[in-house]
């Protein structure tokens, strides 16, 4: 059950979105995780600001689980998600924030798990 949620600095016309989609849906079986439970979330034109100075390109992004990620899991996550960013939108490394959540209850089709 992972949910991906990438705010970005810049609008991301419909081709962008699918694009992301996809790749975001490769990307999560680095954490164990299979595309065909992902939900993915793009938002676009947000204002993020990183060391008190407004980002032109940057993205803040959240991957959250049902169930934990480890730290090898996540440091090659955040590296996938970084090279994405790069070759889909042009945002460099180090303007992207990467967050992970893990929850013990996720709820999905009036139950939980």
């Amino acid at each position: 059950m992972p949910m991906i949620e990438a705010k970005v600095t810049m609008e991301l016309p419909v081709e962008k979105r699918d694009v992301l989609k996809a790749e975001f849906g490769k990307a999560v079986s680095v954490i164990g995780k299979p595309e065909s439970y992902l939900m993915v979330n793009l938002v676009d034109k947000q204002d993020l600001y990183f060391a008190g100075s407004k980002l032109d390109k940057g993205a803040y992004v959240e991957v959250k689980i049902f169930g934990s990620v480890d730290s090898a899991s996540s440091d090659k996550m955040t590296a996938r998600l970084c090279d994405i960013l790069q070759k889909e939108l042009g945002i460099p490394g180090n303007a992207v924030y990467v967050s992970y959540w893990g929850t013990s209850n996720w709820g999905w089709n009036g139950g939980n798990f």
